[in-house]
């Protein structure tokens, strides 16, 4: 048995190295799927905030690397380790799951088509990852300026997306159900990106009321009070999202740089704010 493991583990980190010369973020898993190597701070009488700014390894997703050196260190001080996971929504390939669970009574694949239909996407040809329980992973590309939430069922029964924060089983890892596995013909390929119409379903819409049936310079206000009530690490996405609003609502141009105004208030620069209002008007079909 211990010798199966180590093979395991061997395995892992080899694909492990893999995927790191494509560019992609990774840490050691164990059997369960969590993160081997546990906090640092487990013991530590009050939970701490860090998330690797401590310099030892622990943090989950937080310590996912695609350098080799470090790579090796992870799995160095985590020789149970017999998986890797993909740190999603990190730069070059910002990456977005797609995890189409299998579930008795639920056919998420199903699920996934009739919103397809509903929504004019298509998933173009990609990376697909087949899970021991029978269920798949669809790797996608998101844009750099749009931080994708993970999700739970939200889209439909069965499909759960791993956004920023989240990371994917790659192939290659061995788990207590089995052997993940990419889809025959699929190894190759690199995540194809995000459809518009879908990426749109992944941006959760605010909690915060705004007047949809308001008058377009009370809606303007609305949507320019939500970029304003922005805190760090939601800035970018409801500048993204007030401005897929305005745009649909065909007050994006004269909106744009109240937007842009309000975005740079919250912290992000001039240029992050045009980029992402930008990419918001041709997600929507208008010109920049």
């Amino acid at each position: 048995m211990a010798t199966t493991d180590r093979q395991a583990t061997t395995l892992a980190l080899a694909h492990a190295l893999s995927a790191a010369e494509r560019g992609l973020a990774v840490i050691p898993l164990s059997r369960t799927k969590l993160p081997a190597l546990r906090s640092p701070h487990r013991d530590d009488p009050a939970p701490s905030p860090c998330h690797g700014e401590c310099g030892r390894p622990g943090h989950g997703v937080y310590d996912a690397s695609s350098d080799p050196d470090r790579i090796r260190e992870m799995f160095a001080a985590a020789p149970w380790a017999t998986g890797y996971g993909i740190a999603c929504g990190l730069p070059p390939h910002h990456l977005i799951g797609v995890d189409l669970d299998v579930k008795t009574g639920t056919d998420s694949s199903a699920a996934l088509r009739e919103l397809a239909l509903r929504h004019l996407f298509t998933i173009p040809p990609t990376v697909v990852v087949l899970t021991p329980s029978g269920g798949r992973h669809l790797w996608l590309s998101g844009p750099p300026e749009v931080v994708v939430p993970n999700s739970a069922g939200r889209l439909a029964p069965g499909i759960d997306i791993r956004g920023a924060g989240g990371y994917l089983v790659g192939p290659g890892s061995r788990t207590g159900q089995g052997v993940y596995a990419a889809a025959p013909g699929t190894a190759h390929l690199a995540p194809a990106p995000c459809p518009r119409s879908l990426l749109r379903l992944l941006i959760p819409p605010p909690r915060a009321h705004h007047p949809a049936s308001a008058p377009a310079g009370g809606h303007g206000h609305g949507l320019v009070q939500f970029v304003l009530a922005a805190h760090e690490g939601q800035r970018n996405t409801r500048l993204f999202w007030a401005a897929c609003r305005a745009y649909e609502d065909g007050i994006g141009p004269a909106l744009a740089d109240a937007l842009a105004d309000a975005a740079t208030g919250t912290g992000l620069s001039e240029r992050e704010a045009r980029a992402t209002i930008a990419s918001a008007a041709r997600l929507t079909g208008h010109r920049p």
